[in-house]
């Protein structure tokens, strides 16, 4: 089987004028271009100066996780969305356990420790289907 050669792309250069400086301009375009800008006028002094805005706070960093938990545990989760939505607050299911964690770490040890033992332990892991 016989190879084809086929020429190297042809490359041109094209010419770019430079730009030339002001200094070898001639004396009348350098005059006539700074007569071109408009004069500003001196800023004039506030009555009042406007409180300083407080700068904004760095988003948080968000992270994504996945858990496990028993089907009525994770249906107390809906009610409780139905139950912010009726008074008025709408939640969503992050809202709600974000909630529950303020919740939980408000709690002195005592209560902390009985809140967990009344929470029964389950088997971690993705569910067989």
């Amino acid at each position: 089987m016989a190879t084809r050669k086929t020429a190297p792309a042809k490359t041109t250069r094209v010419a770019v004028p430079a730009k030339t400086p002001a200094a070898k301009r001639p004396a009348a375009a350098v005059a006539a271009k700074a007569v071109a800008k408009p004069v500003k006028a001196a800023p004039v002094a506030k009555k009042a100066a406007a409180p300083a805005k407080p700068a904004p706070e760095p988003k948080p960093k968000l992270v994504r996780d996945s858990f496990t938990m028993p089907k009525a545990e994770y249906a107390v989760i809906e009610q409780l969305k139905r139950r912010a939505s009726v008074l008025e607050r709408p939640a969503k299911k992050s809202e709600l356990l974000r909630a529950g964690i303020k919740a939980l770490s408000a709690l002195s040890d005592a209560a902390l420790l009985a809140a967990l033992q009344a929470v029964p332990t389950i088997k971690t892991g993705r569910p067989k289907h």
